[in-house]
């Protein structure tokens, strides 16, 4: 049976890559981050993102190697 974590942690993995180098990309477009205070919120929801699927997935891995 496949664990949960694993699709999961791809998913969040792969769109929070997407979405920080879209962030790094735009980074000097100052109109586009003008309703956000000048926050470039994709940077930080990328990082957060990544950050979470890469823990779905560790926990994954580490719970395969225990069976």
């Amino acid at each position: 049976m496949v664990d949960i974590r694993i699709p999961i942690g791809l998913m969040f993995t792969i769109v929070g890559i997407i979405i920080s180098v879209f962030g790094f990309v735009t980074i000097s477009n100052t109109e586009m981050y003008h309703k956000s205070l000048g926050i470039n919120v994709n940077i930080i929801m990328g990082i957060l993102m990544l950050i979470f699927g890469l823990i779905m997935l560790f926990f994954a891995f580490r719970k395969k190697k225990k069976a």
